[in-house]
């Protein structure tokens, strides 16, 4: 395993589906075009990130991290985003997370097409992969259930001043 090498943040990630790119402050209007559908985010315990305030504070927070602007490989149309965070080389794991789909992609092979090019990659590196999510966010508990993963946690994350409850899923190796 060469642990040292592992870059949060690769260049590029494809296959005939999806494409990842790295996340520039550069994306940030065509992103938030994207994810202007309160729908997309009525699960989330940040229900606001539809507006552009809400948004605002989430691409702050994700531009910090592994992030990558996820794309239709076919038309090269914005599909969301995605990022790894919390690499922990002692433990051998990385979270994959912040990530949101535009209702166009739901329900296809998009999501999961992402989420095995991340994990593909990471598994270059490291034993398992943690997936933090909403108690209230099913849809995205029954995506990293039949990703393989299991709920190994319970937490409690503070989220605009407001302790909201969070299920760890771990898929390992």
């Amino acid at each position: 395993m060469q642990i040292s090498n592992f870059n949060l943040q690769p260049d590029f990630l494809e296959n005939e589906i999806t494409k990842l790119i790295p996340l520039e402050e550069k994306h940030f209007e065509r992103l938030f075009e994207a994810a202007s559908d309160p729908l997309i985010w009525e699960q989330n315990p940040a229900k606001d990130r539809y507006t552009k305030e809400g948004f605002k504070t989430f691409f702050d927070i994700i531009i910090t991290k592994g992030s990558f602007l996820i794309l239709d490989k076919q038309t090269n149309e914005i599909m969301g985003t995605t990022s790894f965070y919390d690499y922990n080389p002692e433990k051998s794991n990385v979270g994959i997370g912040y990530t949101f789909i535009t209702r166009k992609y739901w329900g296809g092979p998009y999501n999961k097409s992402n989420k095995k090019l991340m994990i593909d990659y990471a598994f270059q590196y490291v034993d398992s992969v943690l997936f933090h999510i909403g108690a209230e966010n099913f849809r995205s508990q029954k995506a990293v259930l039949k990703l393989g993963a299991e709920k190994i946690n319970e937490l409690t994350f503070t989220i605009n001043g407001v302790d909201v409850p969070y299920f760890e899923y771990e898929l390992k190796k």
